[in-house]
């Protein structure tokens, strides 16, 4: 083989190694958005006020954030306090965002980011624990969608039976508490 067609195949094979092990434009934007979506995540930080008053009267806390870990996850409380409280974690899965939110139903569904933007970030269920999802009532899929800094809406899907029920929807439209 000719000294230039050793060079043409060299550079051939550089190439295509150096294509196989960079990382995919997808790869990269799709955890450029995890990283903002967690980041975001983590600025929840402090107390929130239901506006709807539809889970309590609309001056007491309904929601708290915290990060955990680190730094690593982010913690939601929901009716802190109270005989309803129930917590989600939020964390980093690889190269996903995820969630556990452990429930007042007694179960821990999973659910795992399957929309992420600057505004809102989609959870659809990825599994659980202590639930069989063609039968127990679960939370799910959620949805937060970034109103503000100091605003959220969110919302809760819960099925029972293996579909949606329509009676196990949870909407809030959550305000940070001044100072905290």
């Amino acid at each position: 083989m000719s000294l230039a067609r050793r060079v043409s195949a060299a550079l051939a094979l550089a190439a295509c190694v150096g294509a196989c092990s960079a990382p995919s434009r997808y790869a990269i934007d799709h955890q450029h958005a995890v990283d903002a979506a967690f980041t975001r995540l983590a600025g929840l930080q402090g107390e929130w006020l239901d506006t709807t008053g539809s889970f309590g009267a609309p001056d007491v806390v309904q929601a708290t954030w915290r990060l955990t870990g680190g730094g690593s996850a982010v913690v939601e409380t929901l009716f802190p306090g109270t005989p309803d409280e129930m917590v989600t974690v939020y964390h980093k899965d690889g190269h996903d965002l995820v969630l556990t939110h452990y429930c007042a139903a007694g179960n821990q569904p999973r659910m795992r980011a399957t929309y992420l933007s600057e505004r809102m970030i989609q959870f659809a269920f990825d599994g659980g624990f202590n639930i069989d999802p063609a039968r127990d009532m679960h939370m799910h899929s959620g949805k937060l969608e970034f109103v503000s800094g100091d605003e959220l809406h969110a919302e809760w899907q819960g099925w029972e039976g293996g579909k949606a029920d329509p009676g196990h929807l949870a909407q809030f439209h959550l305000v940070r508490r001044k100072g905290s």
